[in-house]
């Protein structure tokens, strides 16, 4: 995913500092976000954003029926997870090409193309009988979906003035944070009442009339067909080997043996090569298709790097909970997503506070207080036992919710607000890039140690069950008479069937509790890097163009 309310907070924040210039009047209050637009411009851009949410919601609206989806399609536990990575990967490698194409095709005929290319394959997904058509019919909906989300950053500077921009901003961050958290109710809902091939056609009838509303009302720009003599085809090519190698290397190591799996090891040395050669076309060639250099400004960096963090924060604890509530509380999909709204709502009461604060304070104080959050959030919810219910899960999502849109609006602030303004464009598409990125890797790591944590602590739970000890004893024949009694089977046997799931429910749980430490500890180190990072120091108005 990438960071709506990310990409249009400098323009905010530069409008702010405008103000505070010394001895400078405070400004009039803005003026309504429809003066000096078309009717029919501002309905082309609504259009816009709901197919933005469309595409991000779909990253995540798979997240609680997996079970069903992998029922539907054969699959295993371990291979379902590629249902959401391939999406996210695919998107990766769409973000960067998004500002290029824009200018190449115009913002109307690219977010047209790319709302048409997503209903066509949300109508293949649905179609899919196996996992092998579900992940290619995925990764191209990723793909085309990529289009739309930069390029609703890209019309909200160029269609609003600054002056307007600031309920612009919280609408996108609104519609960004809330789309992958809203995913898992929506999803759980859809398939529960119907089945699980409705997370993608719902798609068809709004994303047609997205399409077409954008082709009538969207004309802001012009194409530029003379930018195809500079397209970087070979920066692109090695991009996207790069990112799906090491992707694969990561999901799939650990269930591999990692290097002891001859194709580990193929894909991990592509991965290496064609990384070192994405990094020399990056930083030689004349008109890269991401430009590097700006990730000298130190801010900016750092800025890319938490956005990084993030990206695991978001997509992790939208994919870990609904594995928790499925596996462990054995809760179906409606029900995972009604647990899973508290998260949504949060996110949607905190967003203007987040908003307020980071255009009237430093933006590395809010940014503490969002790591604080989280960080706070996965530490509490370390305890966690096989009998959680909703009340204990209630405290966790809420500070969850508020820590990330405490986090998502400042972190751009501070990458975007040291960078003058010809590198704000350019800038805008990597740090998107490391958002996504964070979002891939984080849900292969998550599903590393699940796999690691899992046989660890299954391993411990069955050395201690020693049989010849007498407590052990005592429970096998208490709870084999009773199973026995209730089946009538032979008591001496009855009970080994309970041990081995009890165990397997206690290593699942002990599993998720690693899980949670390693969030919380990913965001503290987060937080402990803040008195490193400079302030930023605001330039400059947002460029016209937002790639």
């Amino acid at each position: 995913m990438t960071g709506p309310a990310a990409q249009a907070v400098p323009g905010m924040l530069a409008d702010a500092a405008a103000g505070e210039a010394d001895g400078a009047a405070p400004p009039s209050p803005p003026p309504p976000i429809t003066a000096g637009l078309s009717r029919r411009t501002l309905v082309g851009f609504v259009a816009m954003v709901f197919g933005m949410f469309m595409a991000i919601l779909d990253i995540q609206i798979v997240a609680s029926s997996l079970r069903q989806i992998q029922a539907g399609v054969a699959a295993s536990a371990d291979e379902i997870v590629w249902v959401q990575t391939s999406y996210l990967i695919a998107e990766v490698v769409m973000i960067p090409l998004s500002g290029y194409l824009t200018r190449l095709l115009s913002t109307r005929v690219l977010f047209t193309g790319s709302a048409l290319g997503f209903t066509l394959m949300s109508f293949m997904c649905a179609q899919s009988t196996s996992l092998e058509e579900l992940v290619l019919w995925r990764t191209l909906q990723g793909f085309v979906g990529g289009g739309m989300i930069p390029t609703v950053f890209a019309t909200s500077f160029t269609a609003f003035p600054p002056a307007r921009r600031a309920p612009v901003t919280v609408v996108i961050g609104l519609v960004a944070t809330l789309g992958p958290t809203v995913g898992p109710t929506l999803g759980g809902y859809l398939t529960e009442q119907f089945s699980w091939h409705w997370l993608f056609l719902i798609n068809l009838v709004p994303g047609l009339l997205v399409a077409s509303i954008v082709w009538k009302c969207i004309d802001i720009d012009k194409p530029n067909p003379s930018l195809l003599k500079g397209i970087d085809i070979p920066g692109i090519v090695l991009m996207a080997l790069f990112l799906g190698s090491l992707d694969y290397v990561i999901e799939e190591g650990a269930r591999e043996q990692w290097f002891q799996d001859e194709t580990i090891r193929n894909f991990a040395l592509l991965a290496l090569v064609a990384g070192a050669a994405f990094l020399w076309r990056m930083f030689t060639y004349a008109k890269p298709i991401v430009d590097l250099r700006t990730l000298r400004n130190g801010n900016f960096a750092m800025g890319s790097i938490y956005g990084f963090v993030i990206g695991i924060g978001l997509y992790g604890s939208v994919y870990m909970l609904p594995l928790y509530l499925g596996q462990v509380r054995g809760l179906n999909a409606q029900q995972i997503g009604a647990t899973m709204v508290i998260t949504g709502l949060c996110q949607f009461l905190s967003s203007p506070l987040a908003g307020m604060l980071s255009s009237r304070m430093d933006v590395r104080k809010v940014l503490a207080i969002g790591f604080g959050l989280l960080a706070i959030s996965f530490y509490i919810s370390v305890p966690v036992t096989a009998d959680w219910q909703f009340d204990q899960l209630l405290v966790p999502q809420m500070l969850r919710g508020a820590g990330l849109m405490f986090c998502i609006i400042p972190i751009t602030s501070l990458a975007m607000g040291t960078l003058p303004p010809e590198q704000v464009p350019n800038a805008s598409g990597l740090f998107n890039l490391m958002r996504n990125l964070g979002g891939a890797f984080g849900l292969a790591g998550i599903n590393t140690l699940i796999t690691e944590r899992m046989a660890l602590h299954g391993r411990v739970l069955y050395d201690w069950i020693d049989p010849t000890r007498p407590v052990v004893q005592d429970w096998m024949a208490s709870v084999g008479d009773r199973v026995a009694a209730g089946t009538g089977g032979d008591s001496a046997t009855a009970a080994l069937p309970v041990l081995a799931a009890t165990i397997q429910q206690q290593a699942t749980v002990m599993t998720f509790s690693d899980l949670f430490l390693a969030m919380g500890v990913l965001f503290t180190a987060g937080l402990l890097t803040l008195p490193f990072v400079k302030r930023p120091v605001l330039r400059g108005g947002p460029v016209a163009d937002a790639h």
